[in-house]
């Protein structure tokens, strides 16, 4: 009898030892999967910030809740792109000179009549912004800011970037990312500061690894008031567009 009993028991701590690390395990398995998949949600949330600040910079300040638009702007809108060259050097500085004195006197001498542009391109070789050559032409810039216009989805991400997916949450199945657009006007000078969000619930792309790990991480994070998934910027308060991950 006392055997029985004894291998009774051995089974029953065999068993809660099978549970409670099956248990651990399915922490750590849910976990790691989790990191996995939301370094990927997290990029797609960053280039959608990308997209609507550039959105703003372009459409007096205000961002738009609309995928369709978003994409087209990217798709088809340019940027401008300011072509760099040198630098003011710390003498030019102590003279007086700034890129937009230095530029002026460029675009100066771009725009003279023939009569006066050797004068001028003189005066801008003078204070070391170009170099002539023995015809008084432009042989180097030294100094130059030149503004381009680029198609916006070359200037924003990589080379074969796929703009179309930009409204689909990575392992959702098909699913798009909630896209809202607002307005805070509590500010005392009065003035407007148009806001945005996009976020996903974790149910979008966590659902099916493992539903009580699942439930356990949406009620912790309800219990702590924040939002069960993640997102970017805040359609109601400003937040200097910050994901929640930040």
């Amino acid at each position: 009898m006392k055997k029985v009993v004894n291998i009774v028991l051995l089974v029953c701590v065999c068993g809660l030892a099978y549970i409670c690390v099956g248990s651990i395990m399915g922490t750590i398995n849910f976990g790691k999967e989790r990191e996995a998949r939301e370094k990927q949600i997290i990029a797609r949330l960053i280039d959608i910030r990308t997209a609507q600040v550039a959105f703003r910079d372009q459409n007096m300040g205000q961002y738009t809740d609309n995928f369709d638009e978003l994409i087209a702007f990217v798709k088809n809108d340019s940027l401008p792109f300011v072509r760099k060259v040198g630098e003011l050097t710390d003498k030019q500085l102590e003279d007086g000179l700034t890129e937009s004195k230095a530029m002026q006197l460029i675009d100066d001498a771009r725009k003279a009549k023939p009569a006066q542009a050797k004068k001028k391109w003189q005066e801008a070789e003078k204070a070391g912004l170009v170099k002539l050559g023995k015809d008084g032409q432009v042989e180097e810039y030294i100094f130059s800011r030149d503004t381009m216009w680029v198609l916006a989805l070359d200037t924003l991400y990589p080379k074969g970037f796929n703009i179309d997916s930009l409204r689909y949450v990575p392992f959702g199945n098909g699913a798009e990312f909630e896209l809202r657009t607002g307005c805070d006007s509590s500010s005392k000078s009065g003035n407007k500061l148009y806001l945005f969000e996009a976020k996903t619930p974790y149910r979008a792309y966590l659902e099916g690894i493992n539903r009580d790990e699942l439930n356990n991480l949406i009620d912790l994070q309800l219990e702590l008031g924040r939002y069960p998934g993640l997102k970017v910027g805040d359609a109601e308060v400003g937040n200097n567009n910050a994901g929640n991950w930040e």
